[in-house]
């Protein structure tokens, strides 16, 4: 009977990780490895900077040089990920890798997807406009869209009612 998949560290050349993963990847494809070989991970952050007046999406590795890989180990999975262009090896003592503590995948968040970004504000709030053409207006949050961090707000123009999307960060609760 095998053994319960467990996350492991791979170290590899710098600026190799996302070779290094893809490769991976085909290779279970190829090789019909899925009851092995289960998952591959870089972990990255997406960073906002902020520039000129303008946000720009980065996405950083959290661990450089280093890839995560969900596998059962046995000599044929460690062969074939070992032997990868651009892995220098598995992080452990020797040739004997060690698998990551279950604090520790908790701890990297490698198994979760879920990005939780926090806004003070529920559909159907007032909310000032702080920036932007409609700055100073008041208005009424119609609809979130969490994914474009964007929202649809009512904002009384002249006598009517007109919809009007905004960036999350240029609205706030009243």
């Amino acid at each position: 009977m095998l053994e319960e998949a467990r996350w492991y560290v791979i170290h590899t050349y710098s600026g190799y990780e996302n070779k290094v993963a893809d490769t991976i990847i085909t290779a279970v494809e190829n090789r019909h490895l899925n009851h092995l070989i289960h998952e591959v991970k870089i972990p990255t952050e997406t960073v906002i900077e902020i520039a000129d007046g303008k946000e720009k999406k980065i996405e950083r590795k959290l661990f450089p040089c280093y890839v995560l890989i969900k596998m059962i180990m046995t000599d044929d999975s460690w062969y074939i990920v070992r032997n990868i262009r651009g892995v220098t090896g598995f992080v452990g003592p020797g040739t004997k890798p060690i698998p990551l503590k279950d604090e520790e995948v908790a701890r990297f968040g490698i198994e979760t997807e879920t990005v939780e970004i926090k806004n003070s504000f529920d559909v159907g709030d007032s909310v000032k406009i702080v920036h932007g053409a409609f700055e100073g207006f008041i208005g009424k949050v119609q609809s979130i869209d969490l994914s474009t961090r964007t929202a649809k707000i009512v904002v009384s123009m002249m006598g009517r009612d007109s919809v009007v999307d905004m960036d999350l960060k240029d609205i706030d609760n009243i």
